[in-house]
């Protein structure tokens, strides 16, 4: 009898806690997605994914076949804080165009994000891209949802075999929403990170994401795969620290991937996603 109003509670408080620690920094956040990028703690600034239109849009470069990935992950196990994404990339002769969406709440708080990215190969070594973003906030007292259009964009560098270091930065023009109160200025993110690839079956990646408003934040993961097509992930994260772990399969051309975050003090977020490719 306890236990449902016990679960209530927990809910009721976590969720009031998040709105207001988003309202004391920042009114909106650049939301990351991906489950194969949450179970190695987000360390991926130097991937080419599916979800580089999230996290560098370089990373876009290296697929040469239409994709397309849906994703899904529940903060802390609570619907009200869940976030919903999808991300498509369309190869082209001039480069590669990735369009982009995440929608993050339920009823009627929500913040969503669009982009639409472009990435280029730029001589052997390097790759290059750019996303035009425009972010959006609907709280229960507006009448209509605010918003306010900034970029990002990146590079990834292969300067030996197997060795991949990229850079990214978030909103370098500190575009933010007015508001009766005054603007809200959004952080500049800066993320700086590689991985290297020690044969076919283990990967090992790092990262250093720094924004304008906080200390950086030091972001490691490992990839093992102990059969074909079979992949297991951990990392690690802070502060405040967070443990990570997941898991993914492909088959053919589909793949999905499992991810899960922990912290100490909230609980566990699961996360999902599922990419096919032509």
């Amino acid at each position: 009898m306890l236990y449902p109003f016990f679960m209530m509670k927990k809910t009721f408080l976590l969720t009031t806690l998040f709105f207001l620690e988003i309202t004391i920094a920042f009114p909106i956040e650049n939301h990351l997605a991906g489950a194969r990028a949450l179970g190695l703690s987000n360390a991926f600034v130097s991937f080419t994914d599916t979800w580089s239109t999230f996290h560098n849009q370089a990373g876009i470069v290296g697929l040469s076949t239409f994709t397309a990935g849906v994703f899904y992950e529940s903060q802390f196990q609570i619907k009200e804080l869940s976030l919903a994404a999808g991300s498509i990339i369309i190869p082209a002769g001039a480069g590669n165009f990735g369009i982009s969406f995440s929608q993050f709440g339920k009823g009627t708080f929500k913040e969503n994000k669009f982009g639409l990215a472009f990435a280029k190969q730029l001589g052997d070594k390097f790759s290059a891209g750019i996303q035009l973003d425009y972010l959006a906030q609907t709280f229960p007292e507006n009448e209509r949802s605010k918003g306010f259009a900034t970029f990002e964009g990146g590079i990834i560098y292969e300067p030996v075999e197997n060795l991949f270091l990229g850079g990214h930065v978030f909103n370098p023009i500190l575009g933010g929403i007015d508001s009766p109160a005054g603007k809200f200025t959004m952080p500049a993110v800066f993320r700086l990170g590689g991985h290297y690839r020690f044969d076919k079956s283990v990967l090992l990646t790092m990262e250093a994401e720094k924004d304008t408003e906080n200390p950086f934040i030091l972001k490691t993961g490992i990839e093992y795969l102990p059969v074909e097509n079979l992949a297991l992930r951990v990392g690690v994260s802070g502060k405040p620290v967070r443990f990570t772990a997941g898991m993914g399969y492909r088959t053919g051309k589909l793949s999905a991937d499992f991810g899960f975050s922990y912290h100490g003090n909230l609980g566990v977020t699961p996360s999902v996603s599922v990419q096919f490719r032509l």
